[in-house]
């Protein structure tokens, strides 16, 4: 570059008198062929020198700006391209961690439901279980009772009989006599 701008000074040097020799006479719109001839190869040689060494490098600086352009063009498809295949995978992950939410919350929901029906089958079967102890342990007091007041019943009655007859028969067979009776009258009982 530095080298083109010497060139030019060089080249332009000469032509300055002639610049400065015309002082005097015509007007600007009057011909002058020496004036017009340096005009020519000025601009003939400024033209050259333009071609030679300005043009390569401004054309190169275009073509190089154009191929940056293009290659950011490029990457920015490529990125776009790559983004929406990211996109897409993730949108599919994310579906399938919603599939799998779903799925988890439903096996919750099952194994709730499960669990909460094998409590109520638990819960009645122990029901079921101590209503049968409570029954059995109602009949066995319920027995128990009935024996005991048997047991007195047949005393009172003894002693009342005894006073009754006067000892006319022993204890051991009125206590016989009595129980029988009672479990006569005990079986007729239960039969209704």
């Amino acid at each position: 570059m530095r080298r083109s701008l010497a060139v030019l000074v060089a080249l332009c040097a000469p032509a300055s008198p002639l610049f400065a020799s015309e002082g005097g006479g015509g007007g600007l719109l009057t011909p002058n062929g020496g004036l017009m001839f340096w005009t020519l190869v000025i601009f003939a040689l400024f033209f050259g020198l333009l071609w030679k060494f300005a043009l390569p490098a401004l054309i190169g600086a275009v073509e190089a700006r154009e191929q940056a352009l293009r290659d950011a063009l490029d990457a920015a498809a490529r990125d776009r391209e790559a983004a929406a295949a990211r996109l897409a995978e993730v949108e599919a992950q994310l579906a399938g961690a919603r599939t799998e939410a779903q799925q988890l919350i439903a096996n919750g929901r099952a194994a709730a439901d499960k669990l909460r029906a094998e409590l109520v089958e638990q819960a009645k079967v122990e029901q079921a279980a101590m209503l049968d102890r409570a029954k059995k342990e109602i009949e066995n007091e319920k027995a128990r009772a009935i024996d005991d007041l048997r047991r007195e019943a047949v005393d009172l009655a003894l002693m009342g009989a005894g006073k009754v007859i006067e000892k006319n028969l022993d204890d051991a067979a009125n206590r016989r006599l009595v129980e029988s009776f009672l479990a006569s009258v005990g079986g007729a009982a239960r039969s209704k």
